[in-house]
């Protein structure tokens, strides 16, 4: 018999869970929430507030290689356990420390290097190691987690701050990240995945996870720099929009708690992405979807830059959303297809390092624009200009080079290590999908 939470659905479940209060949805997307009480608390301009963001975001980026490697060799659990406890302090620490604007960003660049450990590259090298045919689906479900939490989580801090103070928010979204994440990843996520499956089945998976190019390999790769390139330009358009579209509507006569509601829009909007995305990725090639994705956030822009009209900030975020929601599913998935699984965390720590980047110089981006110009359209117009490149890279892509469904009349045939590997893994799991 088959013990409890053997099912690889469980790890999908865990993972769900724990991005819910992963590094986005707790770091960066309640961000904008906070923007005005602590430049009224610290007697800054956004653009000095903003720099704390992007001092997290930028030392999360530079820590993901690193924290993926460590995955690579020591394991999941080892790593993103104490990583998940030490995000969750650093949090409830920025509301006990930060006195001035420096303090802020320094322990905003502090939790940032933890909150590696809690960015979805530990669960998305978890679900790629049991899923294949339906990886674009298993990681859209955890990755909705994202969207799930950009939805509370900054309902969360807005009540906080009007119930305990922005000092008691930060306290508050620590301590939640706790309860939530460590069980998560500790009970299901690396609860010992390959419990109950068959030696044949452990050894497929094993075969499947080595095929695939060493990090050194692709760097040098064409198609890791055109990833690289359009998820760095997606990320800068996409968390640039929703860490300021709280100031930016209440700059045009919007009541706080209903712009904040823009936010929540735009996080049910990411998971409605997630989704979407995770399901077309198992029946369209991957880089088509990723067009597609990558259009919304061009047209949310341009209902801003379109018009001064409050009315449209909400379906302006919800666009941007859809678009944001496609891209960490993205990101896992149209790596294991080009790059493969065997250097799997630290090449998607390089990824995730520059997604990273290119989410913090979003937000900081839109602080400067509005602290030199008084307007956020400067900044909105190289954003859109970005997204456009990103869809051209995404054209560039070509076949798939890894997995059990490349694509019909690609230029380049699968490594054969990489079509056996990954049939042998479907040809053992398909008694236990059958059961």
């Amino acid at each position: 018999m088959r013990k409890p939470f053997s099912n690889p659905w469980w790890v999908v479940a865990g993972s769900l869970l724990g991005l819910t209060v992963g590094n986005g949805p707790v770091m960066q997307f309640t961000f904008g929430v906070f923007v005005k009480p602590l430049s009224e608390a610290m007697q800054t301009d956004r653009g000095a507030i903003s720099g704390a963001l992007l001092a997290g975001l930028v030392a999360t980026g530079i820590a993901t290689p690193l924290i993926g490697r460590l995955i690579d060799k020591h394991g999941t659990r080892r790593v993103a356990l104490p990583a998940i406890t030490l995000f969750a302090l650093g949090m409830a620490a920025i509301g006990l420390l930060a006195n001035s604007p420096l303090a802020l960003v320094l322990m905003y660049a502090l939790c940032g290097i933890v909150a590696a450990g809690q960015t979805p590259l530990p669960y998305s090298k978890a679900i790629a190691a049991v899923f294949d045919q339906r990886r674009g689906l298993a990681l859209g479900i955890a990755t909705a987690g994202v969207g799930l939490g950009t939805m509370l989580m900054p309902m969360l801090a807005q009540k906080l701050i009007t119930t305990v103070g922005w000092r008691g928010a930060y306290i508050g979204l620590g301590l939640v990240t706790l309860l939530v994440a460590l069980p998560a990843m500790a009970g299901l996520v690396t609860r010992r995945q390959d419990e109950g499956l068959p030696q044949r089945a452990q050894a497929a998976a094993k075969q499947a996870q080595a095929a695939g190019l060493s990090a050194p390999e692709a760097r040098t790769d064409r198609r890791f720099w055109c990833l690289a390139v359009a998820f760095f330009t997606v990320a800068l358009a996409a968390s640039g929009v929703v860490a300021h579209i709280v100031p930016l509507m209440t700059d045009r006569g919007v009541p706080a708690a209903q712009a904040t509601a823009a936010i929540s829009a735009a996080g049910l909007a990411l998971i409605v992405g997630r989704l979407a995305a995770g399901w077309l990725l198992d029946r369209l090639h991957a880089p088509h979807v990723a067009i597609v994705f990558f259009s919304l956030p061009l047209l949310g822009i341009a209902l801003l830059l379109g018009t001064s009209d409050a009315r449209f900030g909400v379906p302006a975020a919800i666009l941007v959303g859809l678009g944001l929601g496609a891209e960490v599913d993205l990101i896992a998935f149209l790596q294991s297809r080009y790059l493969g699984l065997k250097a799997f965390g630290e090449i998607y720590g390089y990824l995730f390092a520059i997604f990273m980047l290119g989410s913090g110089l979003g937000p900081f981006l839109m602080g400067q624009s509005f602290k030199l110009m008084h307007s956020y359209d400067p900044a909105l117009m190289v954003m859109a200009g970005g997204l456009v490149i990103a869809c051209l890279l995404m054209g560039r892509l070509g076949a798939y080079a890894y997995g059990s469904r490349p694509q019909a009349g690609a230029d380049a045939a699968p490594p054969p290590q990489a079509t056996k590997a990954a049939k042998a893994l479907d040809s053992v799991r398909q008694p236990s999908r059958a059961a």
